[in-house]
């Protein structure tokens, strides 16, 4: 049979036409279990025709549906064909959509919800209401039973008795309910009493509820319908040609009387109605029957879907929406027997117990199938013969089980967590405490869509079809048991939790399946815990004992502090022993003892020196016992094992990170190589953490191939450089130079390493293999070494010969005949140097003899773990010699060997091209220089100097701006191999490619940045250029051009970077590198709203100051308004416009808008109204609310002869009325005053309110100024201007009121200087609420990126609440600053607060929660240190100081003593501090750099005469001479200062005896 290319539903993707609303569902390859022609089989069917091979979809489409399942808000619903389709709680009726928008916002009446109106097996009349395609390619089919939809196209007069009909109740009624059928102009009813004697009641019937009825009588040509919902009289009902019936208006679920017209090979063609046709499909055949059922009419083929199965016309049978098996989704059957096979449909299976007898095959297959699920429409599983669908480890959400670790892709980030799909149609939520061991302050960085994640399962409801999962690290990769359920939980367990809830009485502790339990307060820590929330955080992840389980009451009480001790007991136990199991090429395979645990020891694991592992491996058998074994690394299936000495001592020693948050910048670790690639190497570190060293930090020298610099497996130092928090990545570097070795640490490996070489031999003498021993005594089979002279020798000749190499797996012992080395041994003096020649190479090791003493002894051929494979010239080869001293004279470890230390000068290479143009001179910034365009780059040029040199132009300096071409590449102007002038405008270094400031000492770049813009190296204007947001300073001279960076926001919304030179003049004013300079833009907005609309409140500046009028305004977005003198203030003021200026910002009151121009307001009871003081003067509404008698104020607008015209404190509009100078006198309207209000006002002077201390108003009749008085007013008005200008121009001067800050903030809203300065603003006015306001507002207005501003406002409101706040208040700040900042600094600084403000006990609480949470950061124990001995604490210090040096990596404890030394002498006990320098010095004397240190705190604390001791020691150090020069010179100068001319003299001798003695050296 050929494959075919049309598919059926469920068969795989479907496609949307864009021309017609319909779906054809096409076929998709897949893969077979069985070697057939066919290409798919599915257990469903497909209804078809014999000209048509494939199903169309349209929407409108009538089908009948059986409901599956019942959500509150969604019904499954099955369709036939095995289709699934969905129906919202949206389409269900008008009148149930309507009470859901009712009832919405109400409470009183409870909402309906769809399980009380469906249930499972309901036979439902639907229409498609709309067809989608889902991401996975599915079809996704909504569906609707709204009446209107179903029964569009029946009319009213269509309506006729008999007819079966689909409704929703739309109202219930006293005598019945009123149905909705979804025909226009017609009501149908259905009474009590005509179902009284039947099974429905009306009386259950809701709102909303879908019933199928039968039409008893039609009246007023049917606009009154009376129905009937007798169950027995609807099942008998069959559709008659005399009710109109025709394929239009045919509805699903209709019986129908038909007969048999043609048989096909799929079904039965069936003739109903005398005259339409409909097609059986043959999963809906049933023998006996002559009634049919409707399933569904497509109109687009005219093709009717019948079923003649007996639960569609049988009166009281119903659809059984399970089989009759059981629910038996997702399982996977064997033995399957294909029985039928359908073209173009699909197949027929048997499976197990079960006969399906259809067409049955001669040659029956067996086969194994998954059934994906029922169609009870159909009766009939659907089930997969796909491989894929098949091996899939769970297919729905009952085969998940909790605790069980899973693998799923990344679907989508939300703000709750992160939605993982493990199948197409499993997917589980990831809360967003457990995307990560640590809380993801950015998850989308870490994780993207599409990504494959390992999780573990926390809960799952698999009927609700919920699913939790967790990515925490050390949850998903726990090896210790899961607490699944309480009886789980046996006392003595432990186990990995998460917490939950954090109280003062404890925490509360997660497991697995909502198990979890208490740990009190007591069981926290070892030490006491005062505040939990301090120590602890929600999401951490910690092991946890159970010591109390209760089952029944679900309560269970556990303990952190028992699970930590008995860690430690394990920690203790002595190192592991182990036998092996298994060899195998990588390793062993070996068994713990005495537990017989199963454990991988990998070959490179066996030594530090890889030369080692091959022997070790093979010198061991299965069944030998290795002792000396450590635990690097625990998996839940198996434990890795380690045998290097150096890594199982920083095992032991503690200095390790078993997680990444223990990683800090600067922490030394012991790794191995794990993977070498062509930009780095992998190094992995115990407990599975692997950092990245790349190659510019793999060695000091130039490395031209990484791939030849490390072993694979060889034992490296690595000090971490670089953390990134979000992808759990880390740099380190392997730089010698940069690395600290453990003392002794070259000794220790070679002693360690003829230790291993010796156990093998033992080891093989144990198995009899004597062989090798009587080679060696007999001669036979020696290689001799003729080094450096050949002999002739003679066979049979007797020579004396001493043994240099003893080869195990070659079994060959390597000998010389010299006779300086087979001579009577000479003795040798311990610390003496001598010369060395190399007598024999091995790998790792060589033999090397010391001058003419005949004595021999092994050394390394590295001298640090982190040495390079050498090249060929730098090896060491044979004939060699070294410089060697001598360390100990017989070693025991060594056979009595003498232990020697050796150095060798590495040879000169060339220098490369980077450092050539290191070392040459450079090019000064402002230089104009000649090159020839070497590189074009969208980005930037490369340009060929005249010197040879290379220089970069940036793409925002090839062209002005306005002159760059839309659609193109500035840099597209510019051609390859062109002459260009260019202006050095900037520079980097060579060797590390990074920006100089040109205030750099030597002012010059090896690698310039250019500009080629013309403006900038012709003719330069000393106009001021637009002042800018922020600027900063890299320079500054006086009268120098100085570079400043800016951005220019423009209206296409990118950001242009450039350079702007501007001559910055004030010389007294000296600024660092870095400097943030605040100035100003012009802006175009002002941020708030985005529309002006009557009564809100908006930013305006003032444009122009109007005497006796007021204030005119411009607003945002083009508007202007004006600000009347009666709307400035609440109060008279003798003067209201003072204060007032132009270009100053205000906050205005949008009154009213006339003619396009607003009226303003700013009366603070209207800005403010909450915070409003008593309003002396009141707005007047209206002339109307004005009474007689009733005394008000106004300002005077005019003066005339008929008496003064007043302007009235009226909202809206201004009243303006006449009072005659005449006292208690009414008078008329001037008629020369239009805007007259017509109000009769009475001025009385003595009546006048002056109680509250107001001045009373003073009207000054007109009089005229003089020429020279008019000339004096303008002069000081522009003196009073220019004075003003000044002022705003100070970036010194600090603002003295809110409107200044503000405006201010507006040019630089992340500056955290001005808004401190503005909250001291308000502390100082007593304001503390103000302040507090202030401080929010600066945490929302900082961006994010500004985390250090953010820090100084969050330091800031910690001290504003330890100044004037409650304990409660500070303890709120302080824990949202540690969600928002880096925790430390936030503790820090609030450790400072409290010592600053006396508040001692509060102090060292904090202090010591400090150093428990970052206890591995030296920062910390030296603050502590510091509070305990400003109080006078010595003691306590000195404790934390020994807690420190056990806390911190050995490589800081120098550093840490010195420090502490330091604080001694500056807070403590100066005597104390000296005695901890000679201590540190003695044993590290070359620390020139705390010698230094010690001799400055000495000539500040100590006498004369310990100074000039101390300086004796130093000159005497043995240390490079450049170093003793520069304390003699430290020396004369203190004798200058401090001495007399004869110590003078004697430092100047002690310097001349040291030059004679070191001769030449010294001189140069």
């Amino acid at each position: 049979m050929a494959s075919v290319d049309e598919d059926f539903p469920r068969g795989g993707g479907t496609a949307k036409k864009p021309t017609e609303s319909k779906i054809v569902v096409q076929r998709t390859e897949v893969d077979n279990l069985f070697q057939v022609e066919f290409s798919a089989f599915f257990f469903f069917s497909i209804l078809m025709t014999e000209q048509r091979f494939y199903l169309t979809l349209w929407e409108g489409m009538l089908m009948l549906g059986c409901v599956k399942e019942v959500t509150d808000f969604e019904v499954m619903v099955g369709l036939p064909c095995g289709l699934q389709g969905f129906l919202s709680i949206r389409n269900i009726s008008d009148s149930y959509t309507r009470l859901l928008s009712e009832q919405l916002g109400s409470e009183t009446e409870e909402i309906c919800s769809l399980p009380h109106l469906f249930h499972p097996g309901m036979v439902l009349r639907c229409a498609v209401a709309k067809l989608d395609i889902t991401k996975g390619g599915a079809l996704s089919i909504q569906l609707s039973i709204n009446p209107k939809l179903v029964n569009k196209a029946l009319t009213s007069n269509s309506l006729k008795p008999g007819m079966v009909l689909s409704g929703c109740v739309e109202s219930l009624e006293d005598h019945g309910c009123i149905v909705d059928i979804g025909i226009s102009g017609s009501k149908a009813f259905l009474p009590k009493k005509a179902s009284k004697d039947n099974q429905n009641n009306t009386d259950e019937l809701k709102v909303g509820q879908f019933v199928i009825s039968q039409v008893e009588e039609v009246k007023n040509d049917g606009r009154v319908v009376r129905l009937s919902v007798n169950p027995q009289t609807i099942a008998q009902a069959c559709a008659e040609v005399e009710q109109g019936w025709n394929l239009t208006n045919l509805l699903p679920g209709l019986l129908v009387k038909s007969t048999i017209k043609k048989v096909t090979t799929h079904g039965l063609i069936l003739e109903f109605l005398s005259s339409f046709c409909g097609q059986v499909d043959f999963l809906h055949m049933e023998p006996g029957q002559v009634q049919a059922c409707v399933l569904y009419i497509d109109l687009s083929i005219r093709l009717v879907g019948l079923s003649l199965r007996s639960y569609f016309i049988k009166p009281g049978t119903r659809v059984d929406p399970t089989p009759a098996g059981g629910d038996r989704i997702g399982e996977v059957v064997k033995d399957c027997k294909m029985i039928a096979m359908h073209h173009m449909s699909g197949a027929m299976l048997e499976l197990p117990g079960k006969t399906l007898a259809y067409n049955r095959l001669l040659a029956i297959p067996e086969h194994t199938c998954r059934i994906l699920d029922f169609s009870p429409m159909d009766q009939i599983h659907l089930v997969s013969l796909r491989r894929s669908v098949i091996e899939k480890p769970f297919f729905r959400y009952h085969d998940l089980q909790a605790g069980q670790v899973v693998e799923g892709t990344v679907s989508v980030l939300l703000n709750h967590g992160m939605v993982v799909h493990l199948s197409d149609h499993i997917k589980g939520l990831v809360p967003r405490t457990h995307l990560s061991d640590i809380i993801l302050k950015n998850p989308e960085k870490k994780y993207t869509e599409g990504m494959k994640v390992k999780c573990r399962v926390l809960s799952v409801d698999a009927e609700n079809k919920k699913l939790y999962l967790t990515r925490k690290k050390a949850m998903v990769e726990s090896s210790l048991p899961l607490l699944l359920s309480f009886s789980d939980a046996h006392p003595g367990c432990v186990s990995h939790g998460y917490i939950v809830c954090i109280k003062d009485f404890g925490c509360i502790v997660r497991f697995y399946n909502n198990v979890k339990g208490l740990v009190p307060l007591s069981e926290l820590s070892s030490e006491p815990v005062v505040s939990p929330e301090e120590v602890f955080y929600v999401g951490q992840v910690l092991k946890t004992k159970v010591l109390q389980c209760d089952p029944k009451k679900a309560k269970m009480v556990l303990s952190f502090r028992a699970a930590i001790e008995g860690e430690k007991e394990q920690v203790a136990k002595p190192q592991l022993e182990a036998r092996v199991l298994k060899k195998s090429v990588n390793g062993l395979e070996v068994a713990i003892l005495p537990d017989e645990i199963r454990a991988v020891l990998p070959t490179m694991h066996l030594s530090d020196h890889m030369s080692n592992c091959p022997l070790l491996w093979e010198s061991l058998q299965e069944g030998d016992n290795i002792k000396s074994l450590s635990v690097f690394l625990s998996c839940s299936s198996f434990k890795n094992l380690t045998k290097k000495p150096t890594v199982r001592w920083s095992l032991e020693e503690g200095v390790v990170a078993k997680d990444f948050s223990e990683l800090t910048v600067g922490m030394q670790l012991i790794g191995w190589i794990k993977n070498i690639m062509s930009y780095g190497v992998f190094v992995e570190f115990p407990y599975g953490l692997i950092g990245l060293a790349p190659k510019s930090a793999m060695t000091d020298k130039f490395l031209s191939d990484a791939n030849t610099a490390f072993q694979l497996g060889q034992t490296v130092i690595a000090k971490v450089t670089n953390l990134d928090e979000e992808k759990h990545r880390f740099l380190i570097t392997l730089k010698i130079s940069e690395v600290i070795s453990p003392e002794s640490d070259a000794q220790t490996r070679l002693i360690n390493g003829l230790q291993e070489r010796r156990a093998v031999t033992e080891m093989l003498a144990l198995r009899g293999m004597h062989g090798l021993r009587l080679l060696v005594s007999n001669n036979i089979c020696s290689s001799y070494e003729l080094l450096p002279h050949s002999v002739n020798l003679t066979s049979g000749q007797k020579v004396t010969a001493v043994i240099l190499h003893v080869d195990i797996l070659s079994s060959c012992v390597h000998v010389s005949i010299l006779p300086k080395l087979v001579a009577k041994k000479k003795s040798l003096i311990e610390g003496s140097k001598y010369t060395a020649m190399v007598q024999y190479i091995d790998k790792d090791f060589a033999v090397i003899s010391l001058d003419d003493t005949a004595q021999l002894t092994i050394i390394q051929t590295s001298c640090h773990l982190n040495e390079m494979v050498l090249s060929e010239p730098e090896m060491l080869k044979a004939g060699m010699c070294l410089a060697v001293d001598v360390i100990e004279l017989s070693c025991q470890e060594l056979q009595g060997l003498p232990l020697v230390s050796w150095t060798r000068t590495t040879p000169k290479r060339q220098r490369t091209t980077s450092e050539n143009q290191a070392g040459s001179k450079g090019h000064c910034f402002g230089e104009i220089l000649q090159g020839k365009v070497r590189t074009v780059k969208p980005t930037c040029i490369q340009v060929t100097l005249e010197d040879g040199s290379t220089g970069s132009v940036h793409v925002s300096e090839v062209v002005e701006v306005a002159e760059v071409c839309q659609g193109s590449f500035p840099t597209s102007s510019v051609k390859v191999g062109s002459v260009v002038t260019a202006r050095v405008i900037g520079g980097r270094e060579a060797s590390s490619h990074r920006f100089l400031p040109f205030s750099h000492p030597k002012f010059t770049y090896t690698i310039p940045e250019l500009t080629l813009i013309p403006r900038y190296y012709t003719v330069y204007s000393m106009n001021v250029i637009s002042k800018i947001p922020k600027c900063t300073v890299f320079s500054f001279s006086a009268a120098t051009w100085t570079a400043v960076f800016h951005t220019m926001y423009r209206d296409d919304k990118f950001d242009i970077t450039s350079f702007i030179y501007r001559s910055l003049k004030k010389k007294k004013k000296k600024f660092k590198n870095r400097t943030q300079l605040n100035s100003f833009l012009g802006s175009r907005s002002f941020p708030g709203v985005h529309k002006l609309d009557k009564g809100t409140i908006t930013l305006g500046m003032v444009t122009n100051v109007q005497p006796q009028l007021g204030l005119l305004v411009k607003l945002p977005f083009g508007g202007m308004g004006s600000v009347a003198v009666t709307d400035l203030a609440d109060a008279y003021r003798p003067n209201p416009l003072d204060g007032y200026s132009k270009d100053q910002l205000l906050r205005c009151f949008l009154l009213e808008s006339q003619q396009g121009k607003w009226q303003l307001s700013l009366r603070p009871s209207r800005l403010n109204p909450e915070q409003a003081k008593p309003v002396k003067d009141p707005d007047v509404l209206s002339v109307d609310k004005l009474k007689t008698g009733q005394i008000i104020r106004g300002y005077v607008k005019s003066v005339g002869e008929q008496g003064y015209v007043i302007v009235l404190f009226v909202c809206q509009k201004q009243a303006e009325s006449q009072v005659s100078k005449k006292k208690k006198k009414k008078i008329k309207k001037g008629k020369t005053d239009d805007s007259d209000s017509g109000v009769e006002v009475y001025f009385r002077e003595e009546e006048e309110d002056n109680e509250d201390g107001e001045p009373k108003p003073e009207i000054f009749q007109p009089q005229k100024k003089s020429r020279h008085e008019l000339e004096q007013e303008k002069k000081a008005a522009e003196k009073a201007l220019v004075q003003r200008e000044a002022e705003l121009m100070d970036p010194n001067l600090r603002p003295q009121d809110a409107a200044a800050f503000e405006r201010l903030l507006l040019a630089s809203p992340n500056s955290s200087l001005l808004w401190l300065q503005y909250i001291a603003h308000h502390l100082q006015a007593t304001q503390i609420e103000q302040a507090r306001a202030v401080a929010e507002r600066a945490l929302k207005t900082i961006s994010f990126r500004e985390e250090q501003e953010k820090l100084n406002v969050w330091v800031a409101l910690l001290n504003l609440e330890n100044m004037y706040g409650t304990v409660e208040s500070l303890k709120k700040v302080f824990e949202r600053a540690l969600q928002f900042c880096e925790p430390m600094p936030v503790y820090q600084h609030l450790a400072d607060i409290y010592a600053k403000s006396n508040k001692t006990k509060e102090a060292d609480a904090l202090y010591k929660t400090i150093v428990k949470r970052f206890r591995h950061n030296k920062e910390v124990w030296l603050s502590y240190g510091s509070f305990l001995l400003q109080q006078g604490q010595s003691d306590a210090a000195s404790a934390v100081l020994q807690r420190a040096l056990t806390s911190l990596p050995a490589k800081e404890s120098v550093d840490v003593i010195a420090k502490f030394a330091q604080l001694e002498f500056r807070y403590g006990d100066a005597e104390k501090g000296r005695v901890m320098f000679d201590k540190v010095l003695t044993s590290y004397p070359k620390r020139t750099d705390l010698w230094s240190v010690f001799i400055d705190l000495m000539i500040k604390h100590g006498s004369q005469k310990e100074v000039r001791t101390l300086f004796d020691r130093v000159i005497h150090l043995t240390v490079s001479v450049k170093k003793v020069k520069f304390f003699f010179k430290r020396y004369l100068e203190y004798e200058k200062k401090h001495g007399t001319p004869q110590s003078i003299q004697e430092v100047k001798e002690k310097a001349m005896e040291f030059v004679e003695a070191k001769g030449t050296e010294a001189a140069n």
